[in-house]
């Protein structure tokens, strides 16, 4: 065959990387159906992702092997899946996998029949026999000769599983009642109870970064909850998961105390930390929390974004073949970028030591708080002869760390960058938007509203084409129709950028996205959301998405979203739809919010005090002003509706604006604070707004 399989004209950087492999590899798509029907072969499917290590060791290990193509070659149809550009694909055959062997990762890999049914599976398979773990060859040479020689039970298998698949249509949820406000207190409770005292956040190792726990433990309003958030994102903001030489975060740790990272970065991860580590700056004003943040945003605008203002999806974890290979260092490293006595004041400071990965080591504040870690350093500092510790107090000494991370990053970046995966999805730049637009009220940086709205424009240029959402758009070409997360997440995103920027646009789009999920993605028998809209005709079931993973539940974030709209358009239908999808998760979300904490928080806002903010009229400099009243009120459930003259027809027809658009004419802003759609006198100042807002009337 040449040197060039099928996956060679394909936009997605994941395909690409194995568009030169000797497996005659085909994307997802018809081709590959008809192909296994014909030539009556079963499917192997490898699911993965561009900046997965393990993906990368499978295919140095076997998909490059000659001998183990043939074999593949000969007896499957091989089927390449980027899962972040097919996350419905994705998301049936992890739960087949997971429901076959107790577990799931990428690399996956599952065979399945030419109609797509599964009945095999697993992950990453090594190159020889290991304890516990069969070669790939050997995997092979069994799966082929159970298709030859034992067809009717292998069909039987498959069929069974995939009736169980299909499933996933209608999980275990059912529609019912909640207190919301109990929901998010039993969620709080139990994730208070899990903490992991000793090194933060929750579980072992590896560990992840819970993101939508975190959230509802800094909104909730419970102190034993903030602390143990706090306690998390101390802890890595110290630990070798966040980049303390060039900012962003990686995306776990592999043991518990957050030292050492899997070092992919990835947006999605990023969005989360943005929008955490600027909340809690907003509760406690510790100026640490907005060091991170801002390294944060640094990395993505430094890194991330496209030319138009878009995210790109992630880095490789991997460069010149081994990961985390550009962010470690070994001492003599070190030594020779920085000179011996700011080397040994670095070290201690990095903690280079911990270890890392063959004598190399990962860059990492020792573990405490700034403070204690600044004082350590000066005592250091106090005992050298180098010129530049001539000032031993904490000051000095971080401004001589400063310019030695400076250093250090100059140098780190004359090595070959890991792989940048430029996919654009719309899904994940909601994440981002809504992310930034958050920050940058928790902040008081209103620059990073703009980094969000340019990101919405330039998604709205690339994947918004006649009133529909493309999930995907990677080397000028759009790919695969949105899914719910790209509504739900966008639409999402949309809404706290019109909060942040009271640009009526935002949210005009923004109602728009919440129609599209009403309308596509609702299961009109059941609980919540569809992540399909209409389905692939080759995916043997339409999944829904209700836990909470590196992003949050697709079904928390359409029900959200629509509850949005129907509080901004006094819609009962919707409010219904809303309040039923949280409803059919409650009892599980209190009992595991590490998996539902995100319905967990919508329960908690869907029972708390409705209030809004109606804005009418004014110039950009009266509006700018009446920001800076919103943006001292720490409510998450708060809707703010802008409209001037210019906004779309749409927003001057929403309920909250009737009879009160005779400012839209000219004259001063009028602001109104309602409570469930009873609006108060209007005022005309940020201060009045503001004594409104706090007033509790």
């Amino acid at each position: 065959m040449s040197s060039r399989n099928r996956l060679a004209g394909e936009p997605s950087p994941y395909l690409r990387q194995h568009a030169h492999d000797p497996v005659d590899w085909y994307p997802w798509g018809a081709a590959a159906f008809e192909d296994a029907r014909a030539l009556d072969k079963p499917m192997l499917l490898s699911i993965g992702y561009s900046s997965c290590h393990w993906c990368h060791v499978m295919a140095r290990e076997s998909f490059r092997d000659p001998a183990v193509a043939e074999v593949m070659n000969r007896e499957f149809v091989n089927v390449k899946v980027d899962r972040e550009e097919r996350p419905d694909v994705d998301a049936v055959y992890m739960a087949a996998v997971q429901a076959m062997t107790g577990s799931g990762g990428w690399p996956l890999t599952v065979i399945v029949t030419p109609s797509g049914e599964p009945f095999y599976g697993g992950t990453y398979f090594p190159p020889e026999d290991r304890p516990g773990m069969p070669s790939f060859r050997r995997v092979l040479a069994s799966l082929a000769a159970a298709w030859r020689d034992r067809r009717a039970d292998v069909l039987a298998a498959a069929a069974d599983l995939g009736t169980a698949l299909r499933r996933l249509e209608a999980p275990g949820f059912a529609p019912g009642e909640a207190d919301g406000a109990e929901v998010a207190r039993a969620a709080v409770a139990r994730l208070v109870a899990m903490e992991d005292a000793e090194n933060g956040g929750f579980g072992g190792a590896p560990k992840f970064p819970l993101h939508e726990a975190l959230r509802l433990l800094l909104e909730a309003g419970d102190d034993a909850g903030r602390g143990v958030a706090l306690r998390a994102l101390d802890a890595m903001a110290a630990g070798g998961i966040f980049d303390q030489l060039g900012g962003g975060f990686f995306r776990y740790s592999v043991d518990a105390g957050w030292r050492v990272p899997h070092f992919e970065k990835v947006l999605y991860d990023n969005a989360a930390f943005v929008r955490a580590y600027a909340g809690a700056f907003r509760l406690t004003g510790e100026e640490r929390y907005r060091r991170v943040a801002l390294a944060t945003v640094a990395w993505l605008e430094r890194d991330l974004t496209a030319e138009d203002g878009a995210f790109y999806s992630a880095l490789d974890a991997e460069s010149e073949g081994e990961e985390g290979k550009y962010y470690v260092w070994t001492r003599a490293e070190l030594d020779d970028a920085l000179g011996g006595e700011v080397a040994r004041l670095a070290a201690q400071r990095y903690g280079i030591g911990w270890g890392g990965t063959g004598g190399r080591h990962v860059v990492g504040a020792p573990l405490g708080d700034v403070p204690r870690c600044a004082a350590s350093v000066a005592a250091v500092a106090a005992a050298t002869t180098t010129d530049a510790a001539t000032t031993t107090d904490a000051v000095g000494v971080e401004r001589l760390l400063e310019g030695a991370r400076e250093r250090l990053l100059a140098r780190r970046a004359l090595r070959p960058k890991p792989a940048t995966d430029d996919k654009v999805l719309a899904s994940w730049n909601g994440l981002a938007i809504g992310a930034l637009a958050d920050a940058s009220v928790a902040l008081g940086e209103r620059r990073l509203a703009s980094v969000a709205a340019r990101a919405a424009d330039a998604i709205r240029e690339r994947l918004w084409v006649d009133g529909r959402l493309w999930h995907s758009s990677c080397a000028g070409e759009r790919r695969v129709e949105g899914l719910l997360e790209d509504y739900a997440y966008l639409g999402l995103g949309l809404v706290a950028l019109h909060r942040a920027t009271l640009d009526g646009r935002q949210l005009a789009w923004a109602l728009e996205l919440a129609d599209a999920v009403a309308a596509r993605f609702a299961d009109g028998s059941g609980v919540g959301f569809f992540s399909v809209a209409e389905g692939d005709a080759r995916l043997i079931a339409r999944p829904k998405g209700f836990l909470d993973g590196a992003t949050p539940s697709e079904n928390a974030a359409a029900a959200e979203l629509t509850w949005w709209a129907a509080r901004y358009r006094d819609a009962a239908a919707a409010l219904a739809l809303s309040e039923a999808a949280v409803a059919g998760t409650a009892a599980a979300a209190a009992e595991a919010p590490q998996a539902l904490a995100s319905s967990a928080r919508l329960a908690r806002l869907q029972s708390g005090e409705q209030r809004e903010v109606v804005i009418v009229g004014g110039s950009r400099a009266e509006l700018a002003g009446l920001r800076d009243a919103l943006e001292a009120v720490v409510d998450p459930g708060l809707l703010v509706l802008a409209v001037e003259r210019s906004s779309p027809a749409e927003l001057l027809r929403l309920p909250l604006l009737e009879g009160r658009l005779g400012t839209l004419a000219g004259g001063p802003p009028r602001a109104y604070v309602c409570r469930a759609g009873v609006c108060r006198l209007p005022v005309g100042t940020a201060e009045e707004l503001g004594g409104e807002l706090a007033s509790g009337r």
